[in-house]
């Protein structure tokens, strides 16, 4: 009988106005890859949080049990300690910071207070090796593209000697390419005997590497599959998530195509932080009316950095090039004039680019068209109410109220505010910068089929994705 790694029994936690888990039991082989999944709002990163200490014993109910033993932990130190490392979905390194620097951060290979630089070195060669990475240790982060940076989180934990890692989203923000480089050293670890833990909405990446599956919803566990001998595929699993069959993965979609809404010549964008290195380089683009047009490329290729330069200028030094819209050349040189000419962004990076986390989900959603909701500048609370209302029923927000704050959601539900907060500013041209990362399948079908209804209406899309593949499908409406 293989041997039970990690047992937790009954795992209740309740924020202000809403129960996060409610008597989750999650049981995890030695030396397995356990896949842990559900629709976004389902609890997947609580539990794990719970696990690893940041939500401390007390502020939740249950048991955690790790090699036999029962658990308290205090803090992410504690769960440390005995080798539980998680990595979260967003990256946590310091920019300007060395690799070696950032790897033992809080951890410096120190003697009397002295850190042993030498021995830093040699460790983190040692780390970076294990996960297939051949970058220099003195190497600055902020010189490194994200596939990079997601390794070098994973060489993070491999130097506190990890008995279990927990992968939060880990392939997110990466390209299919940097995706596999990622998931590679997950097999190797396996016959090394480490055991992971790994949340996922990207169902193929489940379906190769992990041994077992446990499925939440709703802050409750539904099932734990095995991957060999219970016949998975995707479509029990989406059943098991949404709690129902998805047969159409994206919305039927029918073209009307109309004449030149946006057109931009000769774009070029340099590098704020290295105005030497030329980023952006004579980019030529136009986007017609009802059209979804896609920008595709590596990571590292432009992509973001065109979509923000193009934004007021939100990107760059030196930026040049002409922008028309509907024919009309336009000076897009700050992001009020953006906004007022009809475009929106929806950046990738929504915790430090797209909302205010602090503040409520109402008052994110109506941020970007203030004119609207006001008389005479003053807000009129009850039109804030109702628009917020309607975009919380419209896209599906999981809360228990527009007055939570934006920050006590999840990640796909913080994309949702972000999506409504810019269609509520009646845009005619919408840049939409990996619109489902972090998304589950369920909500990616309510996302598309929110871009094809703008599109519908004589509106541009302009979408830039980590897989072309999502984005053929949902331009064309077929599930590829």
């Amino acid at each position: 009988m293989t041997e039970i790694l990690l047992e937790m029994r009954n795992i209740t936690k309740t924020f202000p106005g809403v129960k996060a888990l409610e008597n989750v039991n999650l049981k995890v082989k030695q030396g397995e890859i356990h896949a842990l999944m559900g629709e976004n709002g389902a609890g997947k990163s609580t539990l794990m949080k719970v696990l690893s200490g940041v939500y401390p014993h007390g502020t939740y109910s249950g048991d955690i049990l790790f090699e036999g033993r029962v658990c308290e932990f205090k803090d992410i130190k504690q769960s440390e300690q005995l080798g539980i490392v998680i990595i979260h979905q967003e990256l946590a390194l310091i920019p300007y910071l060395s690799i070696a620097e950032n790897i033992f951060l809080g951890n410096e290979q120190a003697k009397r207070g002295i850190v042993h630089w030498n021995e830093t070195i040699r460790r983190t060669r040692e780390s970076l090796g294990k996960v297939g990475l051949n970058e220099s240790p003195q190497t600055l982060v902020t010189n490194l593209g994200v596939g990079k940076q997601r390794l070098i989180e994973i060489a993070k934990a491999l130097s506190k000697e990890v008995k279990l890692l927990i992968l939060d989203e880990p392939t997110a923000a990466l390209n299919e390419d940097d995706s596999e480089n990622l998931l590679q050293p997950l097999l190797e670890f396996k016959t090394q005997g480490i055991t992971s833990i790994m949340i996922s909405h990207k169902l193929n990446e489940i379906a190769k590497v992990a041994d077992s599956i446990t499925i939440l919803r709703d802050g409750q566990t539904i099932e734990t599959l095995d991957m060999k001998q219970d016949n998975v595929n995707e479509d029990r699993i989406i059943k098991g998530m949404v709690g129902r069959d998805l047969t159409q993965r994206y919305p039927v979609r029918t073209p009307n195509i109309g004449e030149t809404i946006f057109e931009v010549n000769g774009w070029n964008v340099y590098h704020p932080v290295h105005p030497e290195r030329k980023v952006i380089d004579e980019v030529n683009l136009h986007i017609r009316q009802g059209e979804v047009v896609g920008i595709a490329g590596l990571m590292g290729a432009g992509r973001t950095e065109l979509a923000m330069s193009l934004f007021g200028r939100s990107y760059g030094t030196k930026i040049s090039g002409r922008v028309r819209i509907r024919g009309e050349e336009v000076e897009l040189t700050d992001i009020n004039k953006a906004i007022k000419h009809g475009l929106a962004y929806v950046t990738e990076d929504r915790k430090n680019y797209g909302l205010i986390l602090i503040d409520d989900i109402k008052r994110n959603i109506t941020l970007s068209n203030l004119s609207a909701i006001s008389k005479r500048g003053v807000v009129i609370d009850n039109e804030e109410i109702v628009q917020a209302e309607s975009f919380r029923k419209k896209m599906n927000i999981k809360t228990p109220s527009i007055l939570q704050k934006t920050g006590n959601l999840s990640g796909g539900n913080q994309q949702k505010v972000v999506l409504s907060k810019w269609i509520f500013a009646k845009p005619d041209i919408l840049i939409l910068d990996e619109p489902t990362r972090g998304i589950d399948v369920g909500a990616k079908y309510e996302i598309y089929s929110i871009i094809n209804e703008l599109a519908g209406k004589a509106k541009a899309c302009c979408l830039s994705p980590r897989s072309f593949r999502r984005f053929l499908a949902c331009a064309t409406g077929s599930t590829l």
